[in-house]
């Protein structure tokens, strides 16, 4: 560290100095307590809270004081049989297997039944196309046969093949270089890495209506779920928007997190919940809020994590239970779900009234009460 020359200062400037170190020291002794109260907490994952799984550290490999070795047995399953198998092989015995007497002119039953299932060998389909036509004997004009319905002359490949390249790509992730290879070792079929991007390209102009019919369903739905989050694009960070309710799921990328996006898409549609986590670019969007139970159960881990072994514990559970009748919703009464529902809201009632100790503990309490 280079002393500054105080000699040199006047005191105005030394004053001015004094300043300046003060306010940096207070800035460090909060900096310094900040990290303090960091110090024994449990690193915040993917499982306690909003990191993606990508975020996760896994050097660390198994848990200290877990335990290693063979892992407990567990009751054996088998794959059950196909209900409509495509065809039956009966195979009738010719010879008695332990005297080899000739059997086969004795009734047999069926011993044993199994599924054998493989797939054919995937070859593309090519089909020539034959245009036919002439001069009309009428008006001498030069006429053709039209083209075969989904067959018109241009790029020769067929829905089949785009739809599976656009699958592959977008779905999982393979890369233009791999999609070539792949048709070429799977179902030797030859096509460039320019062919399947000006495929792609040819697919937006569909894509684009089937979006607008997702927009147009989510835009009279009574129920809305959304969540967004970072994407890179050509090395940029984007975000991806989702929008979610009973019968259409939209993803949006835009270079914003703003509200703007998601009253954009509502275009001035309001439903009557909207769920969400507890960002404030998503509150107020519906006529009722709704926090989704999964970014909650979240926060109730890390706080379990932190040591909150009193209102956390019991709150975890209670969100499970409540989950685990949604998913059974469809198969219960309206009156059934009515009695549920007024069980969650008495018993929530109860659980936040619990003298909590813990920090972690009472920030969650705050959080949820509020």
């Amino acid at each position: 560290m280079v002393l500054a020359p105080f000699r040199r200062l006047t005191e105005a400037e030394k004053d001015a100095l004094l300043r300046d170190q003060q306010a940096l020291i207070e800035q460090l002794v909060a900096r310094i307590s900040d990290l303090e109260a960091l110090v024994g907490k449990p690193r915040k994952t993917s499982s306690n809270s909003s990191k993606p799984p990508s975020k996760d550290d896994f050097r660390g490999g198994r848990p200290r004081g877990g335990k290693g070795g063979k892992h407990p047995s567990r009751e054996g399953t088998h794959r059950p049989l196909a209900i409509n198998p495509d065809k039956t092989e009966r195979a009738m015995a010719s010879a008695c297997g332990y005297c080899g007497t000739d059997v086969s002119g004795q009734s047999q039953r069926c011993r044993h039944r199994y599924d054998h299932i493989d797939l054919p060998p995937i070859r593309p389909i090519v089909t020539r196309i034959e245009l036919f036509g002439g001069r009309c004997n009428g008006c001498g004009s030069r006429f053709r046969a039209g083209t075969p319905a989904g067959m018109a002359p241009g790029s020769p490949f067929g829905p089949g093949i785009r739809t599976l390249l656009a699958y592959l790509h977008h779905s999982h992730h393979v890369g233009f270089e791999r999609l070539s290879r792949l048709a070429r070792e799977l179902f030797g079929l030859s096509i460039s890495e320019g062919a399947i991007a000006n495929m792609f390209r040819r697919m937006r102009a569909p894509m684009a209506d089937i979006t607008k019919a997702i927009v147009d369903r989510l835009r009279t739905a009574s129920v809305i779920a959304s969540d967004e989050t970072t994407t890179r694009i050509s090395g940029i960070t984007k975000w991806q928007w989702v929008f979610l309710s009973s019968t259409a799921v939209l993803h949006k990328i835009v270079g914003s997190r703003a509200r703007a996006v998601a009253e954009a898409v509502l275009d001035g549609h309001q439903p009557d919940v909207w769920i969400s986590d507890r960002y404030s670019g998503q509150q107020q969007l519906g006529r009722d809020q709704q926090v989704c139970p999964a970014h909650l159960l979240r926060d109730v881990q890390y706080a379990i994590d932190c040591g909150d072994s009193v209102f956390a514990p019991r709150i975890r559970d209670h969100l499970r239970w409540a989950i685990r009748i949604g998913r059974r919703r469809d198969q219960l009464k309206d009156s059934t779900l009515a009695a549920y529902a007024a069980k969650a809201e008495n018993v929530l009632d109860r659980l936040v009234t619990l003298p909590v100790a813990h920090p972690d503990g009472q920030n969650l309490n705050l959080r949820i009460s509020h």
